[in-house]
Order: C-alpha cells, then structure tokens, then sequence
C-alpha cells in the first residue's frame, strides 16, 4: 500500500456518545487494520477473486468493484490477472475512500486500467461487464434498496458473467444466530479488541449495517434475475455468495 496504516482505536476510550458510524478519514487511516481483525475470512475471500476471474471472465472484460473501500478488491485482480485481462471501474461514495483509493491503485498497479469513481452505486450508468464485486457493500445499503441495484447489475452483466456478493448474516434460528455472534467477539478479542472497542462499535453500527440471512441474500439474487447463486465461503457470521448469469 502507497500509506502507511494505523492501529484501529476509534473506540478505545469511553464515549459519552457513540456516533453513527461512517467512512471518513479517521476510519480510512486504519481501515486495513480495522479490516483485518474485524472481518473474519476477509484475505480468504479476496485471495479467490482472481481465481473466479479466471474461471469466469472473458479476457478483457470489464469489472466493477463496488463500494470499493481503499480497492482491496481491485489490488487482488491486478494482483493475479495481466494488465490486459481486464478494465475495472471502483466505486464508492466516500469521498476519504476515493483519494486513497486512488493513489493507492495508481502506485500499486500502474499497468492496469482501473479507474476509480466517487459515486452512489444505486444511481451509476452501468456498461456490460464480465464480473461485479460487492464486498461487504449491500449491508449498507437500505434494504429496501437491494434488490433494484441487483436487478440492474443482473442486467449490465454479460452472458455468462458472475456477480460476487460478500456479506456479515445473521442466522435465523435465534441460538445459532447467538451462538455465531458470540464466537464472533471471542474472534475480536484474540485480534487485540476490547469489550469497551466491541460494545462502542456495535452502537455505532446499529441502524447502519443492516445484514440478511443467506436465504434472504439467495431468494433476492433469484427476483434479481439470477437463475442460479451459491454459498461458497463462510466463516463465523460472514459469507460470500457467487450469482451466475446464463451463458
């Protein structure tokens, strides 16, 4: 990465009030920190991109990372794919996450041709693409919103083409939904977070992060348009899905 990154203690210190959480600057300086011990699977998930790329996007197709964060996304398939095996479009809608994004895409992979936008992913001109990524961007979203922005991605994506879908879920039988949660701080704690940092954050998160079950992610991707969506990775209380369009 082009910056350096800091430890995450947005909320190890007593607040008299949680704030709604958001992607401004003091999350984007630690962001890959926050990321990596807040996120269980997170490397996992990204190290598989490029091999879904291979398997299923035809040579130089056109990508979309959406809700691109710092471009993890997008560093993984330049990562593994030739300069010329892709175009990509990052998007997000944080203007702090945008600036980085870009000078860290710019310095990391040069060859490539990335373009980052700042913009809200519900009202983008979409253009064909071979492979839509959304890496822990639908929880954010409205729910009410989700499934017109997947019904307009089903539409942009070529034949054949695949949309990725990663998601925190939640469990509909109220024990095994506990039980995930709890296994879930006990993850956190082992990666250095407090019961103070835990509790804080899941205040500022309420209202904000909004997640489904699988069920829920698969019968929407089907109203969507997809004919076809499975559960390829899960870890604890978070999920990836692929969705496939017909060739």
């Amino acid at each position: 990465m082009s910056h350096s990154s800091y430890r995450d203690a947005i909320f190890s210190t007593p607040l008299d009030r949680v704030a709604r959480f958001s992607f401004d600057e003091q999350v984007v300086a630690c962001f890959p920190d926050m990321i990596r011990r807040s996120v269980p699977g997170y490397g996992q998930i990204l190290g598989m991109l490029g091999l879904i790329a291979q398997r299923h996007l035809r040579h130089g197709a056109h990508v979309y990372d959406l809700g691109c964060s710092l471009g993890a996304a997008s560093l993984a398939l330049a990562g593994q794919l030739a300069p010329d095996a892709f175009r990509l479009n990052a998007v997000d809608i944080s203007p702090a996450m945008v600036a980085r994004a870009r000078e860290t895409l710019a310095t990391e992979c040069p060859e490539h041709e990335i373009e980052v936008i700042e913009g809200d992913i519900r009202t983008l001109d979409y253009v064909p693409s071979g492979m839509v990524i959304l890496n822990f961007t639908l929880q954010f979203l409205p729910p009410e919103d989700r499934e017109a922005l997947l019904a307009r991605l089903y539409a942009a994506l070529e034949p054949g083409g695949v949309l990725v879908l990663s998601e925190k879920i939640i469990d509909p039988d109220e024990r095994d939904n506990a039980w995930r949660v709890e296994r879930y701080h006990d993850f956190k704690r082992a990666n250095g977070y407090s019961d103070l940092e835990i509790s804080q954050k899941r205040t500022a998160l309420e209202n904000v992060l909004l997640p489904d079950s699988l069920e829920a992610h698969h019968d929407r991707l089907a109203r969507a348009g997809f004919p076809r969506s499975l559960t390829w990775f899960q870890y604890l209380n978070f999920a990836s899905l692929i969705a496939f369009k017909e060739a």
